[in-house]
């Protein structure tokens, strides 16, 4: 009878023990099924959280650069106008005021001739400068120029204002540009840091190279003016624009100076298609 109370004892301990085991089991079980679906959730969220935050990087950066592509609209608008203004009004009055000095020289008196003359003389000269500038500010005529052209017609309107004496290298092959706007971007950019060395740098000299890739093409411009530092120089407008317009583009730009040593632009621009 002993034997048989001790039996049943021991079969009922390893019963509740039996069910301990499981009761645990499904405890840790429920346990793990928590954490792998609140993992999952923070995995999700964050994935969530990391995309919002990349589209919204990208939204901003689309909006910086419609932004940008309508500042440079509006500028070429602008430019354009003043370029058509100084050809058409300006220039045309440069030439009645021409032809009637040359009149003048023929009936003042000797001792005044020499003057009037030089003062025609430099009427002339105005209005040549005045034309190669309305050409370098109107973009419809660049594209029909193409840039080579358009950049030697700025070094030599450079070096006839007595300000600088500047020199243009073209090295390669001329490839053709298919997106055209792509040349108005590159050639504001070199009249942007021309003007620069024009405004600050007090240099004498200024060397342009423009190098034709297969693949791209380098621009390379340096002056011999008293440069500045680069890391604590005041950003302004001149060289935001630069700087935003080969954004613009998807071009490389470099910009390296240092005080008494000049100022020097490396320019690689990746060739666009429309």
């Amino acid at each position: 009878m002993l034997y048989i109370w001790i039996s049943l004892y021991n079969s009922i301990q390893k019963t509740i023990s039996n069910e301990e085991i499981a009761l645990i089991s499904y405890v840790i079980f429920f346990f793990l099924i928590i954490i792998v679906v609140f993992v999952l959730f923070f995995i999700m969220f964050q994935k969530r959280k990391n995309q919002l935050l990349l589209d919204k990087i990208k939204q901003q950066k689309e909006f910086e650069e419609e932004l940008a592509k309508t500042q440079q609209e509006i500028q070429e608008e602008t430019l354009k106008h003043v370029g058509r203004e100084l050809h058409d009004n300006v220039g045309q009055m440069l030439v009645l005021a021409t032809m009637q000095m040359k009149s003048a020289v023929k009936v003042v008196g000797e001792e005044v001739k020499s003057k009037v003359a030089n003062a025609s003389q430099y009427l002339k000269e105005s209005l040549d400068e005045v034309r190669a500038l309305s050409k370098s500010l109107n973009s419809d005529v660049i594209f029909n120029l193409g840039f080579d052209a358009t950049v030697k017609n700025e070094i030599e309107r450079l070096n006839k204002s007595g300000l600088i004496q500047a020199n243009l290298t073209i090295n390669g092959d001329n490839v053709e540009f298919e997106n055209h706007k792509d040349e108005i971007i590159l050639f504001r950019i070199l009249q942007e840091f021309t003007s620069n060395t024009l405004k600050y740098a007090e240099a004498e000299h200024l060397n342009v190279e423009i190098n034709y890739h297969k693949e791209f093409l380098n621009i390379k411009v340096e002056d011999d003016g008293n440069g500045f530092e680069l890391a604590t120089a005041e950003q302004g407008s001149g060289m935001i624009n630069m700087k935003k317009r080969a954004e613009l583009i998807n071009a490389d730009f470099q910009l390296n100076t240092q005080p008494e040593n000049g100022t020097k632009l490396n320019l690689k621009y990746p060739y666009r298609t429309l």
